[in-house]
């Protein structure tokens, strides 16, 4: 009896192990999303660096992204930078905007390197159904800092990549 209740832990924590390293960086959900709507981007932070804490996420904006909302987390500040367009653009709503936010750092915590969790960000996707929309993200440790920042060159591809950029893949939008 004790040796069936062993393999059969051992076969339910197989499929866990196996799972550990497509989840070893920081990731984006969606995956896919509707160009030319809103959406609520979660980013994951899986663990910390080398067994560190992580002290700080910031999240890269790709251009397109004309509106954007972090989420405000307890026991984090949340940071804003914005960046000046070279020519103001319609935004929703009607408005004309000549900044958009650029970059969102969350800072705090820490985040025990044992745990997870979701930073979010409420953003309006650009019209370009078919682009994949890049965000960089930089995690910073007590000890530390991991970068998930590499974007796929045209000859290269996301599965070649050491330490990916998460990635949402916008699609038409539903008729």
């Amino acid at each position: 009896m004790a040796a069936g209740l062993a393999t059969a832990t051992v076969l339910m924590a197989t499929p866990l192990l196996l799972a550990v390293p497509a989840a070893a960086h920081v990731t984006v959900q969606p995956k896919e999303a509707p160009a030319d709507s809103y959406f609520q981007l979660t980013f994951t932070v899986p663990h910390g660096c080398n067994g560190s804490a992580t002290t700080a996420l910031r999240i890269k904006l790709p251009d397109g992204i004309l509106s954007a909302k972090p989420q405000m987390k307890p026991g984090w500040n949340v940071e804003v930078k914005t960046r000046k367009l070279a020519t103001p653009q319609q935004a929703p709503h009607g408005k004309m905007v000549d900044e958009v936010v650029d970059e969102v750092a969350w800072r705090g915590g820490p985040l025990p390197d044992n745990l997870y969790d979701t930073f979010g960000i409420v953003v309006r996707f650009p019209d370009q159904p078919d682009r994949s929309l890049y965000f960089p993200a930089v995690q910073e440790c007590e000890k530390g800092t991991a970068r998930w920042i590499e974007i796929p060159s045209d000859n290269q591809g996301a599965d070649k990549l050491q330490t990916p950029a998460p990635v949402v893949r916008l699609k038409a939008k539903s008729p």
